[in-house]
């Protein structure tokens, strides 16, 4: 399972084989703003910074908080092991 590289700050990465409805356009949108507006703030600090991508098996929205010098992932939501999980229990229904 991978998750989409990292968007520079507050982009998506394009994901095509995606369809999202206008309720759903509309909450990515809102998304995208407040981690813009998160990092402009400089809300976990001057060298960290929040991006926003999509895991490529769940298409779920993953946000990570992101060393701005190193590009280490320091904290994501939602966890690796959940994304996991996610896929196995869609997998199994």
């Amino acid at each position: 399972m991978g998750i989409t590289a990292i968007s520079p700050v507050g982009q998506v990465t394009p994901t095509a084989d995606i369809q999202l409805n206008p309720k759903e356009r509309g909450e990515r949108s809102a998304l995208v703003q407040a981690v813009q507006t998160l990092n402009q703030a400089q809300s976990f600090g001057p060298n960290s910074e929040v991006t926003f991508s999509l895991d490529r098996t769940t298409h779920k929205p993953v946000l990570q908080i992101v060393d701005r010098q190193t590009n280490e992932v320091i904290s994501q939501l939602p966890p690796e092991h959940v994304l996991r999980m996610a896929l196995k229990l869609s997998r199994a229904g």
